[in-house]
């Protein structure tokens, strides 16, 4: 679910001091693009919300979250139906797992 060694090398590239106020902005702003996730009917904004939010998990080291949203990315660019329901869920679960074991 977490890629723990991404989270290592995130820290790295932006130093220890700076790395929890980092992630808060990462989590801040997968968290706004979330709560308007599916608020436009347009697919080509669903699709683009959601390859926002699989580039920020993928930096912030949630793999499985950002597997979700590449998958709802493609079902987005072929106008299919897209579970936003598990996308949140996925991302609640990730985050719960990694605030409980933030390095």
């Amino acid at each position: 679910m977490i890629d723990w060694q991404q989270v290592l090398v995130l820290k790295e590239e932006v130093g220890e001091d700076d790395f929890g106020e980092v992630v808060e902005m990462f989590l801040e702003e997968v968290e706004e693009v979330l709560a308007d996730l599916g608020t436009d009917t347009e697919p080509s904004a669903l699709e683009a919300s959601l390859h926002a939010l699989k580039s920020s998990a993928l930096n912030l080291g949630f793999s499985g979250f950002a597997d979700l949203c590449a998958s709802g990315e493609k079902a987005a660019g072929r106008g299919e139906a897209v579970d936003l329901a598990a996308i949140r869920s996925m991302y609640a679960d990730s985050r719960a797992v990694f605030d409980a074991s933030r390095p």
